[in-house]
């Protein structure tokens, strides 16, 4: 069976950056497992799936508009120490949850920290950034009527309800 839209696919991978560091892996775990055609995965990488069966391998290189999008300034911003009432000790590398402008539950990075403000970065830690995946496609299996409604996959590597 070819992978197209509402197939569930397993497969294992390797994510690196430009410059051939590991970001993410499969490795030694489950393959992971997505619904095809339902955005489970960065968009880039599902274009090259598309068509693929079980046992194929592939390179495949994913530019940031097809992944994570560019890096937006407008995400980055200076927010008053005061905001973060109840943290002593803020440090660069730190995450905070914050309520984005529709309401929304978004992770923001702290970048910066000084006496008065605390800049904090929204970007998706990978926007920007190039990515190389080292895939191996383990399984491809048509998905069921629950799979397709709930619009996940249920089971190994995907959801539990």
């Amino acid at each position: 069976m070819n992978i197209a839209n509402g197939c569930v696919v397993a497969f294992h991978y390797t994510l690196t950056d430009d410059s051939g560091a590991e970001i993410d892996s499969s490795k030694g775990g489950e393959p992971l497992a997505y619904l095809h055609g339902h955005g489970g995965i960065i968009p880039g990488l599902e274009k090259e799936l598309e068509g693929k069966a079980a046992g194929d391998a592939m390179k495949v290189t994913v530019q940031p508009g097809e992944a994570y999008g560019e890096v937006s300034e407008e995400l980055v911003q200076s927010v008053p120490r005061e905001a973060f009432q109840g943290v002593d000790q803020i440090e660069v590398g730190m995450q905070f949850q914050a309520q984005g402008a529709g309401g929304q539950v978004q992770l923001v990075v702290v970048t910066a920290v000084d006496d008065e403000a605390v800049t904090v970065d929204a970007n998706h830690p990978l926007a920007g950034k190039v990515l190389h995946f080292d895939v191996a496609i383990d399984s491809v299996r048509e998905a069921s009527e629950e799979e397709l409604s709930h619009g996940h996959v249920h089971g190994p590597g995907g959801h539990h309800h």
